[in-house]
């Protein structure tokens, strides 16, 4: 799959963060940043140095959103025609030897959260399970050593 896949979701959750950026977050900080310039002595002024400090970190979150979002592809897993295969978007129930279950979802790199069970397109348990079928078992190799999971279902 080319580029950085994403779900609509994902993309409008990136959109909402670079917009929050730009539009309220800069500007607040712009307006700290010229009220303490308006103060005198620059080099000793903590508003004005944490103020700059802060734009630098909020230009450079902004043009990563931006790099992100042009190279971005957004997918929407629900017209994805093949059912029974992972893909992109699909939710996939699976075990391992000692019958541990996990169910996961696979999204973009860009919205993965582990911990509700999102992983990322390029994780390597993702790319372990990319085109299995419900009954294939896929060995993965993790830091924590190499580990065989079992597709139980994918929806």
């Amino acid at each position: 799959m080319d580029g950085n896949p994403i779900t609509p979701a994902g993309m409008a959750a990136l959109r909402a963060r670079y917009d929050e950026l730009l539009h309220r977050e800069r500007p607040e900080i712009v307006e700290v940043v010229r009220w303490a310039a308006g103060n005198g002595d620059r080099s000793e002024n903590g508003d004005y140095i944490y103020g700059r400090k802060k734009l630098r970190e909020i230009d450079r979150e902004l043009a990563h959103l931006a790099k992100r979002m042009a190279a971005a592809r957004v997918i929407d897993p629900a017209t994805q025609a093949e059912r029974t295969r992972v893909l992109f978007g699909c939710t996939v129930e699976i075990a391992d030897e000692d019958d541990h279950r996990r169910t996961l979802t696979l999204v973009g790199d860009d919205e993965q959260d582990v911990a509700t069970g999102r992983i990322g397109w390029s994780a390597p348990l993702a790319r372990a399970l990319r085109g299995a079928r419900v009954g294939d078992v896929r060995r993965v190799v993790l830091p924590a050593g190499e580990k065989s999971w079992e597709v139980l279902a994918i929806s």
